[in-house]
């Protein structure tokens, strides 16, 4: 299989540099008519994988699915189905984290030949970047990506992720960590890429990293999509912004859902050209 970043580079060439979410808050199923059951969130993902099937990539949001247990999981796994076999690439919003055999047993669920495994998987490197080296491993070994949070918008996150250390604060030091792996791979295009959060208002330079800047927060949470010019100093094709509520709630009609995401393409893809 081809690496994940050569498959991304790919995917936005051909239709665009935007990753939608599925995130089926039940809120948002209320908001559909649907039951907020297992039932409701099978039919909430069938409209999704039906308005999605002409994007690059979809991020479903574990949670929503852990949330009704096996069930829910089972329903996972039939979307990302469902958005490959549509040419869509997935990218599961788990942000799974640990050490040693469970961080492996996390890897081989999310990136390795499990049923959960997608294309790519998000991840959490505050124990430590070299404890994802298994997650890493198996995502290298089976052509999949890894995102690690680096630099997120929520308050809360600047108390770690702007404290220091030898200089540098840490959300740079996670994104020199990433940019070290993709030198790895080089000259293909980096799998290994990293999150940063549309309203971080001081960015770590990603100018060296070598991949994907996954940007949550476009729209509802505040995010403004002319807020990703010259982003910590990425190459604007390296730049993947998300956006979830702010398309999902045009639902449940799935024509009005797809015009959504391809308003909100159209401007990110006009940006991207400047």
């Amino acid at each position: 299989m081809r690496s994940f970043g050569a498959r991304l580079a790919d995917a936005k060439s051909r239709r665009g540099p935007l990753c939608l979410g599925i995130d089926p808050h039940p809120e948002l199923l209320q908001a559909w008519g649907l039951p907020t059951t297992v039932d409701g969130l099978a039919s909430f993902c069938d409209i999704c994988v039906a308005a999605y099937a002409g994007f690059a990539i979809v991020k479903p949001q574990v949670a929503f699915f852990e949330a009704y247990g096996a069930a829910g999981f089972a329903v996972l796994e039939r979307t990302i189905v469902a958005l490959q076999a549509a040419g869509v690439l997935v990218l599961a919003d788990a942000k799974r984290g640990d050490i040693g055999s469970t961080m492996a047993a996390y890897a081989a669920a999310w990136a390795g030949e499990s049923p959960l495994a997608a294309d790519a998987v998000t991840a959490s490197p505050y124990l430590g970047f070299g404890s994802l080296r298994p997650l890493l491993e198996v995502a290298a070994g089976h052509g999949r990506g890894v995102f690690v949070l680096a630099a997120t918008s929520n308050p809360e996150g600047a108390t770690v992720q702007r404290a220091t250390a030898d200089g540098r604060t840490i959300a740079q030091v996670i994104v020199d960590h990433a940019a070290a792996a993709n030198a790895e791979t080089r000259p293909q295009p980096g799998s290994v890429g990293v999150v940063v959060g549309a309203t971080v208002l001081d960015p770590p330079d990603l100018s060296t990293l070598g991949g994907p800047v996954l940007v949550p927060g476009l729209g509802v949470q505040g995010g403004r999509v002319e807020a990703l010019a010259g982003l910590g100093g990425a190459a604007s094709g390296q730049l993947l912004p998300v956006v979830s509520r702010e398309v999902l709630r045009s639902g449940p009609s799935v024509a009005e859902l797809r015009a959504a995401g391809e308003q909100i393409l159209d401007t990110v893809a006009y940006l991207s050209t400047e």
